[in-house]
């Protein structure tokens, strides 16, 4: 079993003021697309130029903290919603939600697509390989804060995490920081070295998550107002990642046809 490491969730600490490492997570994934932006952004086929980057961030930045507020409310405490609306604007009790944050980011890049004169997958394309460091990056903030932890396991690995009892878990945080952030970032990135048809990008992106998504909901434990949903296995996020699987491979296989009736 491995010693849970303690590291203040406080990064930061100036007088009243306090930096948290999640947030710090945040900007690691907004500065990656700032930047690594410019220089996808150089590209020939870029639908965007690089000075154009600091706006997609902000858009992009307004999609995730939005959308992953909104969403984390309505999948995972829509009861709590319906007692008391309220709770939506109470960020200071955390909560959020990728699929939310995921669909705030896609009804953000739609509506700075219409400002850029170009389409809403051409955006989605050129952020699509630089996303996964974000991903990464914030379940590192979730380890730090000991929060969504995994289940219950005796692997040589395992963890007892602060507050989660006298109870060895799988370190399910690293696991998707592994899998939906290092490996993601290497798939789509790789693939998309040269280039690729309009949406193929996107479609392989929101594929390869759901798929590594849907495995690690299998090690990680669902919320405990939740639970299992079905068959004492299935999870909200096994069922929110499912239709990703479907929809990205259905806009891999529409951007090659598209491609090939135009060639």
């Amino acid at each position: 079993m491995l010693t849970f490491p303690a590291i203040d969730p406080v990064a930061v600490s100036i007088g009243a003021v306090k930096i948290h490492w999640y947030g710090i997570m945040y900007l690691i994934g907004f500065a990656a697309v700032y930047l690594l932006g410019q220089y996808r952004a150089k590209q020939a086929w870029s639908p965007i130029k690089p000075e154009a980057i600091e706006d997609l961030v902000t858009y992009g930045a307004m999609g995730v903290i939005l959308g992953g507020r909104i969403g984390y409310i309505l999948f995972y405490n829509f009861g709590q919603f319906l007692d008391n609306p309220l709770v939506l604007f109470k960020i200071w009790q955390g909560g959020m939600s990728f699929h939310g944050g995921m669909l705030g980011v896609f009804a953000a890049m739609a509506w700075f697509a219409k400002k850029q004169n170009c389409t809403l997958w051409q955006l989605t394309d050129l952020i699509a390989p630089i996303a996964p460091i974000g991903l990464g990056a914030g379940r590192l903030g979730n380890f730090i804060n000991s929060e969504l932890w995994g289940r219950p396991t005796d692997v040589p690995w395992a963890m007892i995490f602060p507050n989660g009892g006298d109870v060895a878990r799988h370190p399910s945080q690293l696991y998707e920081a592994f899998l939906e952030g290092f490996v993601l970032f290497v798939i789509v990135w790789l693939y998309t070295q040269k280039q690729r048809p309009t949406m193929a990008a996107t479609g392989l992106a929101v594929m390869c998550y759901g798929c590594f998504r849907f495995f690690v909901e299998f090690y990680r434990l669902p919320d405990a107002h939740l639970g299992y949903l079905a068959l004492d296995w299935v999870t909200m996020g096994q069922i929110l990642s499912t239709p990703m699987i479907v929809i990205g491979a259905a806009l891999m296989v529409f951007a090659y046809k598209k491609h090939e009736k135009l060639s």
